[in-house]
């Protein structure tokens, strides 16, 4: 059975999660077009931050969502390879969009670039459009740039 839930990202066990994650986007995207957050921000107080655990308690994959008053932005979503094929990334976003949804967030954004092909199909099934850069974003060919509304 896996679960999952808020917890902090600053865990040995999810810190190596996050660890694996950016070792996927360096690989795929050169550094400056690489929009993580660090640990130290994802702690902040206007950024949920969720966990996926297999059976065992072992970190499967995890997803944060900051929150703006304009819009909640998608960030550090990732599954595990051993994880994938579950659905974890669609129950991921189920409870970061509830949480947010919950406090009055009714939009949601993300960034992420085209080579990410598994991602760009999970947010497509999710309802997410693509749109022109938000935020301080650049127009950049390497990031896509995506928007979901619930109202």
């Amino acid at each position: 059975m896996t679960t999952i839930s808020f917890e902090t990202p600053d865990q040995p066990d999810v810190i190596s999660l996050i660890a694996e994650l950016d070792d996927c986007l360096y690989a795929l995207y050169p550094a400056d077009c690489v929009y993580a957050l660090d640990i130290a921000s994802l702690v902040q107080p206007n950024i949920l931050f969720a966990v996926a655990r297999d059976s065992a308690g072992a970190a499967l994959g995890c997803g944060a969502m900051v929150l703006t008053p304009e819009y909640g932005e998608v960030k550090r979503m990732y599954v595990r390879p051993a994880g994938r094929g579950r659905g974890l990334s669609h129950r991921l976003l189920d409870v970061l969009e509830g949480e947010a949804a919950q406090r009055g967030c009714t939009r949601f954004m993300l960034e992420t670039g085209p080579a990410s092909v598994e991602a760009l199909a999970v947010y497509a099934k999710r309802g997410y459009t693509v749109r022109g850069p938000y935020g301080d974003y650049r127009d950049d060919p390497l990031s896509v740039f995506m928007e979901k509304a619930t109202l």
